[in-house]
């Protein structure tokens, strides 16, 4: 039952244990030691060369008689005729038919196989050149010269046909006849190398001034650096330096900006340098590293630094050095433009040149890189190449008209609705005023505080005014920057104080008021302390006495919890009991002395920082009323005891 269940139809009602393939086992290898006798590879190939059968190769069939030997060819132009019905595109069919009937010394019918050959695939130059090395290898001239004129009409643009062609028709001695087939393949424009042929050829018969004219169309059809240069060695090996340099010349006119321009430049100083001209050389290097981007430029600094040190002077070796350093911050900013400090090197070897228009064109380029992100951080290394820009057109060059461009082109470029630089605002307002437009400074710094208003700006602007004398203007901007900064002690103080030097007493009171009625202050105590030393200064000791109380009063409201309060407080009245003595019959100390704090030395429990504990002393100050708090709450702990104790013992 069991093995019909197993069985499977499409086995033919085979289980599938009795179908599995079973592999022999592997047979362990018992001894493993190595055989006496060694076999190699090549042993085993040389036995099995050895043991091969010799080649079956048919009989030699000896021809005794013209019967058989027509029945031999006609029996071999069948199968090839038979072979070409079947493959009638293979070349090589062709090829080998028409080479048997050459065997054959039959030239007509070898001549009519290659003309049935040409008909099926005339584009393949192989048979071309097959066909005439038959009929020049058995010396058919006029067939050659016919067979390679037909090719080079239908296949102008193979090169290897007109070679060939040349190539015979030299080695016949046929020179006029050569020249003609070059002078047919001239006017197909064929590649360089088809030019110096014909040139080559031209100066193997002694030809220089046909070869010259080779060389002009030369030019004028590839109009590319080696070319040029290749007239010119032409012109120099032939002893014509004015025509060689006169070649260099067009060349340069022509060829100055193209890519392969730095091979030509070299090439010039070079030819100048054997003509022991080095001035000469030393300009072109010049005038090269000048129009050559510097991107290209490697071998030629390296050539020119070379020639420095050979033929220069000192100031020429500098120069060359320079134009070497030049080519490597080029290569830095060319990898990475908004590497700022590059840059500036850059502009500084520039600007120790001393040429004006090159380092223009540097700073240009440098403040093009404009930072990425309208942030701070990114801009503040940007903003000092517009600096340096500035200075330089103001003080190196004396430029003023450029120097107003620049700090205006960088005003605009700065985004003052998210971050602004005081420094620029600043710098632009100070270069008019030493312009003596004093009205271009004021619009310049009305600007700023109406677009980005600093600190930095309002007290520039305010110490400008005052060192003109326009109290007017000053008490304008003052109000101006405390509208926009309206808890700014500074500010305040500074504002008292232009009003007591005026001897506007009054009114430096009245912004002392104002001042410590505002709700928010960056420095109260600084405030604080102005105020009374104005009304010292005064000799207002009673409004001085007034404001002590006053504050007093604010800081006793406050809860004082740290310290540092504390120590503020007593230092507050220490100088007001200072202040009481040195009044001499209007002073009065003992009002002071009733307020004054006492010192306690305590000790307090402080966690080191590696997490160790320690015990540190002191002091502290007790003010009487926090002495009075104290003495209420002992009192009010002993009345809590009393009672206690009493409603214990009644119990």
């Amino acid at each position: 039952m069991s093995s019909s269940k197993d069985a499977d139809p499409t086995l033919g009602y085979l289980t599938r244990k009795d179908t599995e393939v079973k592999l022999p086992r592997p047979t362990r290898v018992k001894n493993k030691t190595p055989a006496p006798i060694q076999i190699t590879a090549e042993q085993i190939l040389r036995e099995a060369r050895e043991r091969q059968e010799a080649e079956i190769r048919p009989p030699k069939q000896k021809i005794t008689d013209a019967t058989e030997l027509g029945e031999y060819r006609l029996r071999k132009r069948k199968e090839f005729e038979d072979l070409i019905r079947r493959v009638r595109w293979n070349v090589t069919v062709w090829i080998k038919y028409a080479q048997w009937e050459e065997s054959q010394k039959d030239f007509k019918r070898a001549r009519s196989v290659w003309e049935r050959a040409l008909e099926v695939d005339y584009k393949n130059h192989t048979l071309w050149l097959k066909y005439a090395e038959v009929e020049m290898k058995n010396k058919f001239i006029n067939h050659a010269r016919n067979v390679w004129d037909r090719a080079v009409t239908l296949l102008p643009r193979v090169d290897q046909l007109w070679y060939k062609y040349i190539h015979m028709e030299e080695m016949l001695g046929n020179v006029p006849g050569a020249r003609q087939v070059f002078e047919r393949w001239m006017k197909w424009m064929p590649d360089q190398q088809g030019w110096l042929s014909y040139i080559k050829f031209e100066l193997r018969y002694n030809e220089i001034e046909r070869a010259r004219g080779i060389f002009e169309r030369l030019v004028q059809c590839h109009p590319k650096v080696g070319a040029w240069i290749r007239y010119a060695k032409f012109e120099m090996k032939n002893g014509e330096v004015v025509k060689a340099r006169n070649v260099y010349e067009r060349a340069v006119e022509k060829l100055a900006d193209d890519e392969e321009a730095e091979q030509l430049f070299v090439a010039f100083a070079e030819f100048e340098e054997r003509c022991k001209e080095t001035e000469r050389a030393r300009c072109i290097y010049k005038f090269a590293l000048d129009h050559i981007p510097k991107g290209r430029a490697e071998d030629l600094y390296c050539k020119f630094v070379a020639f420095e040190k050979q033929y220069g002077d000192r100031e020429g070796i500098e120069d060359a050095i320079v134009g070497k350093r030049r080519f490597q911050y080029e290569d830095e900013v060319r990898k990475n433009p908004l590497n700022y400090d590059s840059w500036f090197d850059y502009i500084r070897l520039e600007e120790s040149v001393g040429n004006k228009e090159r380092t223009r064109e540097v700073y240009e380029r440098a403040i093009a890189n404009v930072p990425p992100a309208e942030e701070k951080r990114y801009w503040q290394r940007y903003i000092y190449l517009w600096i340096n820009y500035a200075l330089y057109e103001e003080l190196d060059a004396g430029d003023v008209e450029r120097t107003r461009e620049v700090y205006r082109e960088c005003l605009n470029q700065i985004p003052h609705h998210k971050f602004s630089f005081a420094k620029i605002w600043l710098l632009a307002a100070q270069f008019e005023i030493r312009q003596l437009n004093l009205k271009g400074a004021r619009q310049i710094l009305g600007n700023a505080i109406g677009k980005a208003p600093k600190d930095k700006i309002f007290k520039k602007y305010i110490e400008i005014e005052l060192q003109l004398g326009n109290i007017d203007r000053c008490r304008k901007l003052y109000e101006k920057y405390l509208e926009w900064s309206p808890e700014n002690c500074y500010a305040w103080s500074k504002y008292a104080e232009l009003e007591r030097s005026l001897s506007e007493t009054e009114r430096a009171r009245a912004i002392f008021e104002l001042a410590i009625a505002q709700p928010a202050l960056d420095m109260p105590e600084l405030l604080w302390k102005a105020y009374i030393d104005f009304e010292t200064a005064e000799g207002e000791f009673e409004r001085a006495r007034v404001l002590y109380e006053r504050l007093l009063d604010r800081t006793k409201h406050l809860k004082i919890i740290s310290s540092r309060l504390k120590e503020e407080r007593a230092m507050l009245l220490e100088k007001w009991l200072n202040m009481e003595a040195s009044s001499g019959e209007l002073g009065d100390v003992s009002l002071v002395q009733s307020k004054l704090p006492k010192k306690l030395k305590k000790r307090r429990q402080v966690t080191t920082e590696d997490g160790s504990t320690r015990i540190e002393e002191f002091i502290d100050y007790l003010f009487p009323e926090e002495t009075q708090t104290t003495n209420l709450k002992i009192l009010e702990a002993a009345y809590k005891w009393k009672k206690q104790k009493l409603s214990s013992g009644d119990d």
